[in-house]
């Protein structure tokens, strides 16, 4: 498989060892209900707000790729399904798995892959807003999908292409924690009451 590496935008030197999550035992010492789950949700935070999350929750209709999020090349549009547009679709170049790239640019390793690669929704962009104002998006079902907040705990603790950002490739740096970890301490969150941090 061939792969331009103009323009490729450059992962972190250390991609082996990504940060923990706390688990939600972590946050007992906080004794008021409405404050534990708002911590809980900051610790969340540091998946959602990771590169390997925000880069498929863009704000415009160009996906956004690397540690520092710049613009996708190939220069893909969202399309009218999210899957690209027609001729580029995301799975054009896409997988069904990451895929590992021999003879390239040092700084590229693989081409990620999952067999439902594609953007989130516009209604689900995550990029320019703040941790609080993701929190209340999460939870609104005309901003989240439909999905009520049990939906939201399978989709965030299940879901193989969210998973993907736990196995992102060769040459990426995985997002905090596991899936694993980060679908209990989502669901501690939704059955403390879902409260957001501060804005």
């Amino acid at each position: 498989m061939a792969y331009s590496a103009q323009n490729e935008p450059k992962e972190s030197a250390n991609v082996s060892s990504a940060q923990s999550l706390k688990s939600a035992d972590d946050f007992s010492d906080i004794s008021n209900d409405r404050n534990r789950s708002a911590a809980m949700f900051e610790e969340l935070g540091k998946v959602i707000q990771h590169p390997r999350c925000m880069n498929c929750h863009p704000a415009g209709n160009q996906p956004l790729q690397g540690m520092d999020m710049t613009v996708h090349e190939p220069p893909v549009k969202r399309g009218p399904a999210n899957f690209g547009a027609p001729g580029m679709e995301c799975n054009t170049c896409h997988q069904s798995e990451n895929v590992t790239l021999a003879a390239q640019a040092k700084d590229i390793k693989s081409v990620p892959g999952n067999p439902k690669w594609h953007l989130a929704p516009i209604e689900m962009a995550w990029v320019g807003k703040s941790l609080t104002e993701i929190c209340e998006q999460i939870k609104d079902k005309e901003r989240n999908g439909n999905k009520t907040m049990e939906e939201m705990i399978h989709h965030m603790a299940k879901d193989d292409l969210v998973g993907w950002g736990w196995k992102p490739g060769e040459g990426r740096e995985p997002a905090p924690g596991t899936q694993k970890s980060f679908g209990e301490l989502f669901e501690a969150w939704v059955h403390s009451g879902a409260h957001c941090p501060s804005a």
